[in-house]
């Protein structure tokens, strides 16, 4: 399976990290070594001296596509669930500047927290409020109707470059609110009223 992983898909995130608003998804990738398990930690990095949390809702693929259509990429899932894009935000701006690829502040292992999976129909996808809470303080408050690209229009987009194949995750983009973590802080991420994850800081 693979991870794929939007940026920049709310206005207020990209205001807050001062850059450029895109004119089409912006994609990369993460392995699957990039994973946290469940019930593990996360450790932070001994070479990092910054990492950010980034709340993310997720969408599990459920068929093989290719070239999809919008109309059509609905059938392509049938869960939703939350996670979070871990980012050492010092070196990914360090490699911005240097016009480079992101992949060693964004997908180290352990950088993806993938939490439970819910039927997507008890949900309506296009208003779906979602929360990271901190140290029981809320830290990201976000709605889908905020997206710049909704969820169907990513599985169109990405299904440009990649074969999307059962199992699949993609990561549909952090609102605002992104911060950083330290040891001992227990991150809680909430769909709703429902608990996808909680995770503690080492």
């Amino acid at each position: 399976m693979k991870i794929i992983c939007i940026g920049r898909n709310y206005a207020k995130h990209i205001e807050e990290l001062a850059t450029e608003k895109p004119t089409e998804p912006v994609v990369f990738l993460k392995p699957n070594s990039a994973i946290l398990p469940k019930k593990t930690p996360f450790f932070i990095p001994s070479w990092s001296n910054k990492i950010h949390y980034e709340v993310e809702v997720l969408v599990k693929i459920n068929r093989v596509g290719k070239y999809i259509e919008v109309k059509f990429a609905h059938k392509y899932y049938d869960e939703i669930g939350l996670g979070i894009d871990f980012t050492d935000r010092e070196l990914q701006n360090k490699l911005k500047e240097k016009g480079l690829p992101w992949e060693k502040a964004k997908a180290f292992d352990g950088s993806a927290v993938i939490g439970n999976f819910y039927d997507k129909s008890k949900f309506d996808l296009n208003n779906l409020s979602f929360q990271l809470h901190k140290n029981d303080k809320i830290v990201q408050d976000g709605n889908t109707k905020n997206m710049l690209w909704k969820i169907e229009e990513l599985i169109a987009y990405t299904s440009q470059y990649f074969t999307l194949k059962k199992g699949d995750i993609i990561f549909t983009g952090t609102p605002a609110g992104v911060g950083s973590v330290k040891e001992n802080d227990v991150l809680i991420g909430l769909i709703e009223d429902k608990k996808c994850f909680n995770v503690k800081v080492k």
